[in-house]
This record gives structure tokens, C-alpha cells and sequence, in this order.
């Protein structure tokens, strides 16, 4: 069997060696690198393909739920693990709208990780028991009437149309193709049934989103 190739994305040098070090001990697993912030562990990643990055949430720059987003859209096959102190429902949220694999904290026993990255690498999702019980809460939460919620990317695009930038102009500010641009834009009219671009920055406007 060949290793599983891991990343680790932590702006605390100190969590980030460790990290990186207590799975360099662990057999069939191999770390590729580490990075100190978002930015470094997306261009990183795209350098050596990890299959598996672990991920912290609060990182300067480019945060870490931002850079999960990027990664899902330039390496699709790699799995990004949340692991971080914070264990609040908007980042729980945040990451499950980013399509990560999982997300867990830092008290996670050391014995642990190295299982949490082969579970991610096969597949599995992970959660905290924090974090599911967030998830849980905001799933029985109903939705706003008269819309269908929209993910915090479709929010963020939202603000950004109705700023009056262009989709070329929103893909540069977001790091992603303009095709990733469009299919947003169009879930965004659907899932909030409106027309057009112009229709949405109304929207944006009379909902406190500017």
C-alpha cells in the first residue's frame, strides 16, 4: 500500500511541527509539507498533492474554511480535515458548506490523529462531538420562510454583485474559475427565485448583506 501523502496548514508554528511530526512517526503515512496560513497550504497542495490536508480554522490572509473551498475546486480529490480549537457553529457550518472531510479539535488524543487521517483519506466523515451537535441544532433549525438558505461562498459572491463586480472580477477575488463564478451565480437566482443579477443586489441590499 502506498503512504497517505498529508499536508498540515496550522499559523501556530509550534502545533504545526508537532503535528507534523507525531505523523512522520506513524507507519503508511507520509507529510509533504506544512504550511503557517491558507495561502502556503493551497499553493503548497497544489505543488505536491496531498491526499489529505489538515486544516486550522483561523489562519491570517486566507483563512482556513476559504482555502478548503479553494482546494475542493483545484484538487478534488483531496480530502481537507478540520483541526482546530474553535468549535463554534459558524466555522462547523463553514466547513461543512466547504465540502471538508471532517472536523475536529485539538484535545483529539494524540493516538488518534494518525487513525483521523486514514479515515479521512478512505472517505469518512469525522466530527467532533461538538461539532455535531451544531450541525444537529442547525439542521433542526427551519429555514428562513420564502427562501432556501444560501452557503457562505453564495453569500460572499452575493455581496460582491451587489457591489457590482463582474464575474471575471468576483472569480480573481475569490482564487477560482469563472465557470465556478457562473454555476454560484446561478444557484444563487434559483434558490432565492429571482431573475437576474440586478434583482439579486436588491436582494443583497434590502437583506443587510452590503
Amino acid at each position: 500500500m502506498t503512504d497517505v501523502r498529508v499536508l498540515v496548514a496550522d499559523d501556530q508554528s509550534l502545533v504545526r511541527e508537532g503535528i507534523a511530526a507525531l505523523l512522520g512517526l506513524e507507519p503508511g503515512i507520509a507529510v509533504v509539507g506544512t504550511a503557517a496560513d491558507g495561502h502556503a497550504a493551497v499553493e503548497l497542495a497544489e505543488r505536491t498533492a496531498p491526499d489529505v490536508v489538515l486544516m486550522d480554522v483561523r489562519m491570517p490572509g486566507l483563512d482556513g474554511l476559504r482555502a478548503a473551498e479553494l482546494l475542493r475546486d483545484r484538487l478534488p480529490s483531496c480530502r481537507v480535515l478540520m483541526l482546530t480549537t474553535f468549535d463554534d457553529e459558524e466555522y462547523v457550518l463553514g466547513a461543512l458548506h466547504a465540502g471538508t472531510s471532517g472536523y475536529l479539535l485539538k484535545n483529539l488524543p494524540a493516538r488518534d490523529l494518525a487513525q483521523a487521517v486514514r479515515l479521512a483519506h478512505a472517505g469518512v466523515a469525522q466530527h467532533d462531538a461538538a461539532a455535531l451537535r451544531h450541525l444537529t441544532g442547525a439542521l433542526d433549525r427551519p429555514a428562513p420562510p420564502g427562501r432556501l438558505p444560501l452557503t457562505a461562498r453564495e453569500i460572499e459572491v452575493l455581496r460582491l454583485i451587489a457591489r457590482g463586480a463582474t464575474n471575471r472580477e468576483i472569480a480573481a477575488h475569490l482564487f477560482v474559475s469563472e465557470g465556478t463564478v457562473k454555476n454560484h451565480v446561478s444557484h444563487i437566482l434559483s434558490r432565492l427565485g429571482l431573475r437576474d443579477r440586478t434583482q439579486a443586489a436588491i436582494h443583497a441590499r434590502d437583506h443587510g448583506l452590503l
